[in-house]
């Protein structure tokens, strides 16, 4: 039996089986923790994840100038947001990037179409998070493109800027999508939502010392000027204690959520603490967390999230590298 196509002649599970393919494709990582979600949430997460994997892609192209970054990343915006074709964008995108190295990237590009289906399938509510959220990063990418030299961002407070223009934001957009789908967490992060920001912040702080060789490579830099280090890994322990303040206040009932946050939540909090054990590394690779630890953390979760205290031990004793960074 052939499944069901909508009335543009679109097939909607061909669509969603693509977008859970490329998940694999172009992040590990979530592969394995959008998953977890509910289904409902599940589609909408997946879909932001690969249109923030988009903005990203302009972003990491050495190859292109500041001017032409900014250009691609309005033509996208203006994709995502109705205001013209999504056509006007995939071809001068995948023109500028004929010298890209990743064709994994190159594929989702010229897929857009299909990501921006399943955004219109979702409801109207998550939708406008999700256009909130691309807004948010692609204006914040276009302001940052300017900036990207190798002595680093200016000062710490342009830093979080970064942080929270590529990764704080989805904390928010997180939030707003778990609340949409859960009124017993909506009431729960009533008051607290600047945790949101600090649970994204954390990931991108692990992301920019993780890849900060090959940035260096590369000629550019996302650490403030002047700070060592050690100085951002204290602030990202900060960030992540916030971080587990913010799982801890999704309902137990939503096992999903909470899953997918502490999932992501323990990765990070192992690779720094991996950093902090390494005077200097040479290539992120030097950092991967060996696959049956990360498979063992995977299990691990089913139980932990169940019980506020188990993540707290789990945090208290992976995070001793990080307590220890002076």
């Amino acid at each position: 039996m052939s499944s069901p196509k909508n009335h543009f002649g679109y097939n909607p599970n061909s669509d969603l089986a693509y977008q859970k393919a490329i998940l694999g494709s172009v992040s590990r990582t979530f592969a394995l923790t959008i998953p977890l979600l509910p289904t409902s949430i599940e589609k909408v997460v997946g879909n932001t994840y690969l249109l923030c994997r988009i903005v990203d892609t302009i972003e990491d192209a050495a190859n292109l100038d500041p001017d032409t970054k900014q250009r691609l990343s309005k033509l996208f915006l203006d994709a995502v947001l109705e205001k013209s074709s999504v056509e006007s964008f995939v071809d001068p995108c995948l023109a500028a990037l004929s010298d890209y190295g990743n064709p994994d990237e190159l594929g989702l590009i010229a897929h857009t179409p299909t990501v921006l289906r399943i955004l219109h399938t979702c409801s109207k509510a998550d939708q406008a998070a999700v256009s909130r959220c691309i807004s948010v990063m692609s204006e914040g990418m276009s302001y940052f493109h300017s900036k990207q030299n190798a002595a680093g961002l200016k000062d710490l407070n342009e830093f979080e800027k970064y942080c929270y223009v590529v990764a704080g934001v989805v904390g928010e957009l997180l939030t707003t999508i778990f609340s949409n789908h859960s009124p017993a967490f909506a009431k729960q992060i009533k008051s607290h939502e600047n945790l949101a920001i600090a649970f994204g912040q954390a990931l991108q702080m692990t992301n920019i010392l993780k890849d900060s060789p090959e940035d260096r490579a590369r000629g550019v830099s996302w650490k403030p000027a002047g700070m060592d280090q050690n100085q951002l890994l204290q602030i990202a322990y900060r960030k992540l204690q916030e971080s587990l303040d913010y799982i801890a206040l999704i309902p137990k009932k939503e096992f999903g959520m909470r899953r997918f946050c502490f999932l992501a939540f323990g990765l990070a909090v192992m690779t720094l603490s991996k950093i902090a054990q390494q005077e200097s590394f040479n290539d992120k690779d030097e950092l991967k967390l060996k696959r049956k630890t990360v498979m063992a953390f995977y299990v691990f979760t089913k139980f932990a999230v169940a019980s506020d205290s188990l993540m707290k031990v789990f945090f208290f004793a992976a995070s001793r590298p990080l307590r220890k960074v002076r």
